[in-house]
């Protein structure tokens, strides 16, 4: 009569258990490490946050017929990173204007570095072309033309890439959102600088 061997089966989920315990302690010991990098990074760099506003802005070409419209805006926009250890790569740059939540121009902006403790102005020029309105959204712009001035929204949505002493970190997606911007169709009016909020 063959004998039963205890032992045996208990040891396999005794050594399973082991291996378990022990990756588990692995991943959690990354996991506190790599918080620990990061906790490091942010005490000694102290990110500060980036500023954008709007220093200019004009819009030329303007014509409305059937609903359908063309225009050029012309802004300068000023991009400031205060950040005494970080720079930033700009890698891609859409700004865009829109009219009661609608896209009615837009402009992509070369890609470019800005250094720690800089401010770079750039000129953008979203494009209207024969862009088709509603007809309630048509009657609006219309009725703005003739006060003299437009208010609208101008939006930059950018891929950026901060870069800390040789380290450049991962892709992250900075929205910018400018409202409400006034331009007036006299250039003797000027414009006032329009503050943005930003999301990163």
């Amino acid at each position: 009569m063959p004998r039963s061997t205890s032992g045996s089966p208990r040891a396999i989920p005794s050594k399973q258990a082991k291996l378990l315990n022990c990756i588990a302690i692995t991943i959690l010991s990354l996991i506190v490490l790599v918080g620990l990098i990061v906790l490091i990074i942010w005490l000694v760099v102290r990110p500060k946050g980036l500023a954008y506003t709007i220093e200019e802005g004009s819009i030329h070409g303007y014509d409305l017929k059937d609903n359908r419209l063309n225009a050029t805006f012309d802004f300068v926009l000023r991009s400031s990173n205060p950040n005494g250890k970080v720079s930033l790569y700009y890698d891609y740059i859409k700004v865009s204007v829109s009219y009661d939540d609608e896209t009615i121009a837009f402009d992509l902006v070369e890609p470019f570095f800005q250094p720690r403790r800089n401010v770079t102005r750039y000129e953008v020029k979203p494009v209207a072309r024969s862009v088709p309105l509603m007809g309630s959204l048509a009657k609006n712009i219309r009725r703005e033309r003739s006060s003299g001035k437009f208010v609208f929204e101008v939006r930059v949505k950018a891929r950026i890439r901060f870069k800390v002493g040789i380290m450049k970190l991962r892709r992250r997606t900075l929205r910018v959102l400018c409202s409400p911007v006034v331009v007036h169709m006299s250039s003797s009016k000027g414009f006032d600088w329009t503050r943005c909020d930003i999301d990163l």
